[in-house]
């Protein structure tokens, strides 16, 4: 339970939730009024001035409460307290109803534990002072339980009111986390997709431009290369965008020996084991894929190796810039964000033999 009911979130109070309905409360003592114009309670100044004292001070609890100013609301309430009580025992009659609008003035003020405690207490003291009036045991019920739930109702409707306003602020900051989580989702995909795609181009481009003075046939089957890369591309982007890009591991060893091919890279792969379980597919590719554009971008290397274990899967190149290629970098950065979100684990880094090695695993319940 928050530390006071009418205190949002982020720590301002609420937009006052029916505070006019609070202080329209204040006719429970229209039965004090009526009696002292007609002459029962004497002498009648000490009433009028009761109740005058009663209105300032209940409307000062509401406003300050709902205004968050506690010192003087609580000040306000031991003030209404001592003056409601005082004159119902005075009084009696009349002066019965307005001991529910203290039980009110107590729920606005206090919260948990404490307004608990003091509904009970204002429950007794209400049955004392009935009773030293002369009360019946029906009159002693029915004031006591009255006074209670007066301020158990508006301690349950302020505390509802309060709940309401942290699932508001819950909800909003929930939809700003997923909205954090899909550009970093979009920014995750848009470099991995765009990242390997360049780089199969720009090493394609080369060799276009290797081969057209010698090779014109080679040349065109190059560029035609370069050509459906490039719509794979726009294809793949465009699935990105809408979030229902799914991943092939065959497809991406396909453009990982193609690719490499086209930057004289020799490949080889290897697979030990089970197939991996269809779910996990889609993250071994990017894996592969991650590790094929670092070979292709920084490792100068001539020769790689690809090996598939279950739910595991290793990239190493032979290259001798690979340290270029740091753990810390976005690509893999990104690698390791779609794995641990599986449960899964990625290191990558340089081999004491030279080259490079990224190994990533997954548990079998990805």
């Amino acid at each position: 339970m928050p530390e006071h009911h009418l205190a949002a979130p982020d720590g301002k109070p609420y937009e006052a939730p029916g505070r006019t309905s609070f202080l329209v409360l204040m006719l429970l003592g229209i039965a004090a009024v009526w009696e002292t114009v007609d002459g029962t309670f004497q002498p009648a100044w000490l009433s009028w001035a009761g109740l005058a004292a009663v209105g300032g001070l209940h409307t000062l609890v509401t406003l300050s409460a709902f205004r968050q100013r506690l010192t003087v609301a609580r000040t306000a309430l031991a003030a209404l307290a001592t003056v409601v009580l005082a004159l119902s025992a005075t009084f009696g009659g009349g002066w019965y109803y307005v001991l529910p609008l203290l039980g009110v003035a107590i729920s606005l003020v206090l919260s948990g534990r404490a307004v608990r405690v003091a509904l009970v207490a204002l429950a007794v003291v209400t049955g004392l002072i009935v009773r030293l009036g002369g009360g019946s045991i029906e009159s002693i019920m029915a004031f006591s339980w009255g006074t209670f739930n007066a301020g158990l109702v508006v301690a349950g409707i302020l505390h509802l009111h309060a709940v309401i306003g942290e699932l508001r602020e819950t909800r909003r900051r929930l939809a700003e986390a997923a909205v954090a989580e899909e550009r970093l989702r979009f920014s995750r995909d848009l470099h991995d997709l765009l990242g390997h795609t360049l780089s199969v181009i720009v090493v394609k481009a080369e060799a276009v431009r290797r081969l057209a003075g010698r090779d014109p046939e080679q040349a065109q089957r190059q560029a035609s290369d370069i050509e459906a890369v490039g719509r794979q591309a726009l294809t793949e982007v465009r699935e990105a965008v809408t979030g229902y890009r799914g991943g092939s591991l065959a497809a991406e060893l396909d453009r990982a020996h193609d690719a490499l091919k086209a930057a004289g890279v020799e490949l080889a792969v290897h697979r030990t084991g089970t197939a991996p379980a269809p779910p996990s597919e889609a993250l071994l590719g990017w894996v592969v894929r991650e590790g094929v554009t670092n070979i292709i971008r920084h490792s100068g290397a001539t020769r790689a190796e690809i090996r598939l274990d279950g739910q595991a899967v290793t990239v190493r190149d032979n290259g001798t810039a690979a340290a270029t290629a740091s753990a810390d970098g976005s690509g893999l950065r990104g690698l390791a964000e779609r794995l641990s979100q599986a449960g899964g684990h990625v290191e990558a880094g340089p081999l004491p033999e030279g080259g490079f090695q990224l190994t990533a695993s997954l548990p079998p319940t990805a």
